[in-house]
């Protein structure tokens, strides 16, 4: 049987009226899937301390929200309207059948589309507590095999597979019935004036859906705070305007066509970074690299001893689930007695969320630019940093060594980081061959931890010279699955950690005992270093990438906990100072310019951080989601609450143009 628009052979205007009328209804009722999308995430990772956020800021976020999920359905009407304008001057010429088959697709299309970013922002966010961002590229980077089996091992995919087909089935049939029911006949007409009144308003209204605002800036470039909860303006934002600034900053990145420089603040007066980075009052503007030239306290002891360093970059070991342990919930193990033994700095935070943006600035003793790639896969893939640490190092008479368990073609680890000042990038492989490993020794990312560190042992007893070890494990990671030969203890989760917790208990608790493991093997390690000879002449460093269970958990105060991880050190009696104040902020762009006071003697070195020992230094942790840590607190940046946090926030913005001038540099060069 024929569709009865199909009888009729040309449209009328008051047949596009009516279509206007069932796009706008669509419209509404694809806001309100919207809008449940936001009260999903909403739903799933409420934190506590939205108990204290009054209701009018959450209802307040609930409709800024909606005023930016309407600017995205103005976008996508745009078409539309201009599907009506032509049909209304070529109404003689069109079918109306066709007109609705056209709408009909293209609504389905974009529904679908904005669906499935919905959808890949809210697992974007359960993982990283944060909507997209241009991180969300690095998937295409990673190992692909191995993001198939952490899904399958993870996640129920015939049921997800089956509730996303059932979605896109209920979205296909309500958008064909909305839009491709039987047009009638006209009955009544409007004139010409008529006509065009009704499309320019149209167009109007359109034009101020997609503003979202009568202000100077449309919505979108004005995504304002709601609150002072973090959680609550984060609910406020939208997952596809989030992946359009993902895909803006991605392709700039890939080309280092931002400029930080400018965006701090500091454009045509770089030499002010520079002076407020060192905290110094004059530097030389031909040669600004060479006032971040430090060196170290000569000191003989050091110069005989020359002992190994090694620094442990632990997987996503975050610190504030440490805070729950007790003798039932014992997520430490045997590296309980070292913390607590040795020095820990206690106010130290990531550069990033990422490991490979965290791993990057440690070793090159540089801040995190905000919303750029890994220097390791963009344009300066090729380069080799003067900062780099392994360069300080192997100056000073060591072997360097670059340590991964994993593959070294992740990230382009292994091709840049040989750049970088390493005499040997080590990965799987080589720590395979050499310890004559099983395949049941392997993990989906890589070797299990304890053969890392089995590895690591291996190579410091039969050093023949000093060692710079850099090494990074890959336990404690999705689809987190124990050793088969480790015995994990029962980890009892209290009222007050539940509490704290948010998603599937169940993988949660399966991700609690991969980090039980990951802790206690870093603690074993240093059980067969603190135990044997290498005691006397290993200096050891646990820290970590990044603190990425705060996907999975709230924090009483965000900002204070979230980008918390480990700066561990064991030192050998003979060399370990009297008094360390570990109580002083800092982040990755800080713990190598730490270590070398420590281990080197009358060394040179450039550095963006500064020794978390000298106290002639104002010391800020940065993470580049933009959290500062300070001696009074933690906050957001640009939103200092004291004379201590406004100094950190000065400080942030020259670390980060500084960091752009040394990157940028290093292009010059090139190209000169």
């Amino acid at each position: 049987m024929k569709h009865p628009s199909s009888t009729l052979k040309h449209l009328t205007f008051e047949q596009i009226v009516t279509l206007v009328k069932r796009t706008l209804l669509l419209q509404l009722l694809f806001l309100l899937v919207m809008t449940i999308f936001r009260a999903a995430l909403f739903i799933s990772f409420t934190p506590t301390s939205l108990s204290d956020v009054p209701m009018n800021e959450i209802v307040a976020a609930f409709w800024f929200g909606m005023r930016l999920d309407l600017s995205i359905l103005g976008f996508a009407y745009v078409l539309p309207v201009l599907l009506f304008i032509a049909a209304a001057f070529l109404k003689n010429r069109i079918a109306p059948i066709w007109l609705q088959r056209a709408l009909f697709g293209y609504f389905f299309v974009v529904y679908l589309l904005v669906s499935l970013i919905l959808a890949a922002d809210y697992a974007y966010f359960s993982y990283f507590g944060e909507h997209i961002t241009l991180w969300i590229f690095g998937i295409f980077d990673d190992d692909t095999a191995a993001l198939l089996k952490i899904a399958q091992k993870n996640y129920n995919l015939p049921l997800i597979f089956a509730m996303a087909l059932g979605y896109t089935a209920s979205l296909y049939l309500t958008v064909r019935q909305i839009i491709c029911r039987p047009l009638l006949p006209a009955k009544k007409s409007h004139g010409i004036v008529g006509q065009s009144t009704l499309l320019f308003i149209l167009l109007v209204a359109t034009f101020l859906a997609i503003r979202g605002s009568l202000g100077i800036f449309p919505i979108f470039h004005w995504t304002k705070d709601i609150s002072g909860n973090h959680f609550v303006n984060l609910i406020s934002r939208n997952g596809v305007f989030a992946m359009a600034k993902a895909i803006e900053q991605y392709k700039k990145s890939q080309n280092a066509d931002q400029d930080f420089i400018e965006a701090m603040g500091f454009a045509g007066h770089i030499e002010d970074a520079f002076k407020i980075v060192t905290g110094k009052k004059e530097v030389d503007p031909s040669d600004l690299l060479a006032s971040l030239k430090e060196t170290t306290p000569k000191n003989p002891l050091l110069e005989k001893l020359k002992p190994h360093v090694v620094v442990i970059m632990v997987e996503s070991f975050g610190l504030p689930i440490t805070k729950y342990q007790s003798e039932s919930f014992d997520i430490l193990r045997s590296l309980k007695k070292h913390f607590d033994e040795d020095t820990l700095f206690t106010h130290f935070i990531s550069a990033a969320n990422g490991t490979i943006v965290s791993m990057e600035p440690m070793l090159l003793n540089l801040t995190a630019r905000p919303g750029t790639i890994p220097y390791g896969q963009s344009i300066y893939q090729n380069s080799s940093f003067p900062t780099a640490a392994a360069k300080v190092y192997r100056k000073s008479g060591y072997e360097t060594t670059f340590m991964y368990g994993g593959d070294l073609s992740w990230r382009n680890v292994g091709s840049f980081f040989s750049k970088q000042g390493f005499d040997s990038i080590e990965g799987k492989a080589k720590i395979a061959s050499t310890l004559h490993l099983k395949r049941e020794d392997f993990h989906d990312w890589g070797v299990y931890d304890q053969f890392l560190y089995e590895y690591i042992l291996l190579k410091l007893k039969r050093a023949t010279q000093p060692q710079f070890i850099y090494a990074m494990t890959t336990n404690n990671h999705p689809p987190y699955e124990l050793y088969k030969g480790y015995k994990p203890k029962p980890l009892k989760i209290s009222p007050e950690l539940k509490k704290h917790l948010r998603g599937d208990i169940e993988l949660i608790r399966k991700r609690l005992y991969d980090y039980q493991y990951a802790l206690d093997m870093a603690g074993k390690f240093l059980d067969a270093i603190k135990n044997g000879e290498l005691a006397q002449n290993t200096v050891v460093v646990i820290t970590a990438d990044n603190n990425t269970i705060e996907g999975v958990m709230s924090y009483d105060n965000f900002a204070e906990e979230s980008k918390k991880i480990p700066f561990y050190l064991y030192l050998p009696p003979a060399i370990r100072p009297e008094k360390i104040d570990t109580s002083v902020p800092g982040s990755h762009k800080d713990l190598m310019a730490t270590l070398y006071g420590l281990t080197l003697s009358d060394t040179d070195y450039l550095s963006v951080g500064s020794s978390l020992l000298d106290d002639t230094r104002l010391h800020c942790g940065l993470n580049e989601s933009g959290i500062v840590i300070s001696k009074a607190g933690a906050f957001f940046a640009g939103k200092p609450q004291n004379d201590a946090q406004s100094a950190c926030d000065r400080y942030r913005r020259a670390a980060i143009a500084v960091t752009d001038y040394i990157a940028k540099s290093l292009l010059k060069k090139r190209q000169d």
